[in-house]
């Protein structure tokens, strides 16, 4: 029997007037016999997805991020965008990180898990964006975001870095921050 494990993804957390408007942008562009919303709580952005980690292995992923988090980015709501490009499941909105610090970020983070063992970093390039909604089963996505109105482009700072355990469900997946670190 295999041992028990837990589902870990580190996150950029967003500030209320940041997930207002993405809420907003969800709801009025997205279909409901299409779409399946992600909760306002649950609005975020990804910095690391660690997947099935053995259970007790949070707290040493805790440690790694309070030593790889800092400083806070400078970000902005950016365009509507549905990922992957070509067989879109979900529907986004870009963060757009002019300065670069969010991109800075989330190299340290996924850096200092991989050197803790704890993260295998994924090859594609790291691209901010903060889902609103993901495909429900069997139905066709619209094939352009640029059909999309986005998001109000609010400006705001990333305030923490948190660790979440994702436990999933037939509802969807609910999210539970394990360790929260400031940054701002």
């Amino acid at each position: 029997m295999a041992p028990p494990t837990e589902r870990l993804f580190v996150a950029l957390d967003l500030t209320a007037p940041a997930r207002a408007a993405l809420a907003a942008f969800r709801d009025a562009s997205t279909d409901p016999d299409v779409w399946r919303p992600v909760p306002d709580e649950a609005l975020h952005v990804t910095l690391a997805f660690l997947g099935h980690r053995p259970e007790g292995e949070a707290e040493r992923v805790a440690a790694v991020l309070r030593g790889a988090a800092g400083p806070a980015a400078e970000l902005a709501l950016g365009p509507a965008l549905l990922l992957p490009p070509r067989r879109a499941r979900v529907l986004c909105a870009a963060i757009e990180d002019r300065g670069g610090a969010l991109g800075a970020l989330q190299a340290r983070v996924s850096a200092a898990l991989a050197t803790a063992g704890l993260y295998e970093p994924e090859r594609r390039p790291f691209r901010p964006h903060a889902t609103v909604a993901r495909l429900r089963a069997g139905a066709r996505p619209p094939r352009a975001a640029a059909r999309l109105d986005g998001p109000e482009p609010v400006a705001f700072a990333g305030e923490a870095v948190t660790l979440y355990r994702s436990r999933l469900s037939r509802a969807g997946a609910r999210y539970e921050p394990l360790e929260r670190i400031a940054i701002g």
